[in-house]
């Protein structure tokens, strides 16, 4: 892979201190962790031979979150061990979005490859991801053939086709965890909640190149999945606000307008065709129409003020829904 071109502030030293050159990170691994003790020596050791070919100066972020198991202590020994490994701790579980938020703000390298601490993700696929990243901005995995039960891949099929009919974007696996990104691409990305299943969306709503390479697959060796049949629910809500966030969050008079629209000129004909009867000597004002027309009117101007109101709010600043408690860093200045 070709990697862009690394940009670095010049700073003045500061007095009778000489300053180092910072040598510059080349690739960033963004791993979230939680409860996968069993898992991470492993891993660990994979990322290191999936690395050792690559004439690049990566660096190792492990984003610890809110584990209860011993991960955190493995992890303490990893960064003790090598200089490469960053680990950022939260004081609580907070969700894998806040986790690749925390580890996206940490990264220093021009190119940034995401992968689960499950094993799942084959860390060897990398190599392959940074080519494919010549060609375009996000690189997306698509687990092929997927090593999941069918109570998985069945809920997991139904979802991503209703994202691809919702969304014009054309990916099998949207929410694989094994993706590389150029480093400008996880800058723009307002990351909450669960809106990680969403990056590609996102970051093709913002105009950057999104495409889609078969990855590897493994079955889970260690543990069991931290997902339940909840987030099937929280998907559904979260893919909501996506077509919101990339449709009409610039515009959003356009979404509620159409509604304010459709309940206030329906109201409206509803109210005159009652001013028309009451003109004709008809009594009105027991009619249940009469209330449904100005129930409809007001509906109506209430959704406009909700879409001037959010027009205002539109490009209020991102939001940080999560707490670290410490951030583990080789400080390479000394």
């Amino acid at each position: 892979m070709t990697l862009p071109a690394v940009t670095r502030r010049a700073t003045e030293p500061e007095p009778h201190r000489q300053a180092r050159p910072i040598a510059p990170i080349d690739l960033s691994i963004v791993v979230p962790v939680y409860d996968e003790v069993e898992s991470l020596p492993e891993l660990y050791r994979e990322l290191c031979e999936a690395l050792a070919p690559l004439p690049l100066r990566s660096e190792l972020i492990f984003v610890d979150d809110g584990s209860t198991d011993g991960s955190t202590s493995v992890l303490h020994e990893l960064f003790v061990a090598d200089p490469r490994v960053q680990v950022i701790q939260f004081r609580r579980n907070f969700g894998k979005s806040a986790a690749l938020a925390a580890g996206f703000r940490a990264a220093r390298g021009t190119a940034i490859v995401t992968l689960d601490a499950d094993l799942q993700d084959d860390p060897h696929e990398i190599p392959r991801l940074l080519a494919a990243l010549d060609q375009a901005d996000l690189v997306s995995g698509w687990k092929t053939p997927r090593r999941d039960p069918w109570t998985k891949r069945f809920p997991s099929w139904v979802f991503n086709a209703t994202v691809r009919l919702l969304t014009g974007v054309r990916l099998h696996d949207i929410n694989c965890g094994l993706k590389a990104y150029r480093a400008e691409v996880v800058r723009e990305l307002p990351l909450y909640g669960e809106l990680h299943r969403f990056i590609p969306i996102l970051a093709h709503a913002r105009g950057f190149r999104v495409v889609e390479l078969p990855v590897a697959h493994r079955p889970r060796r260690y543990g069991r999945s931290k997902f339940g049949p909840s987030r099937f629910a929280r998907g559904l809500f979260d893919l909501l606000t996506v077509l919101f966030l990339t449709q009409y969050s610039p515009r959003p008079l356009h979404l509620f307008g159409w509604f304010g629209l459709a309940a206030l000129g329906l109201g409206t004909a509803i109210n005159a065709y009652l001013s028309v009867q009451w003109f004709l000597g008809h009594p009105i004002g027991h009619r249940p129409l009469l209330t449904l027309g100005v129930l409809l009117m007001t509906i109506g101007a209430q959704f406009f003020l909700t879409g001037l109101l959010a027009e205002l709010i539109a490009h209020s600043a991102p939001r940080q829904d999560y707490s670290v408690r410490q951030h583990l860093r080789h400080d390479d200045a000394g």
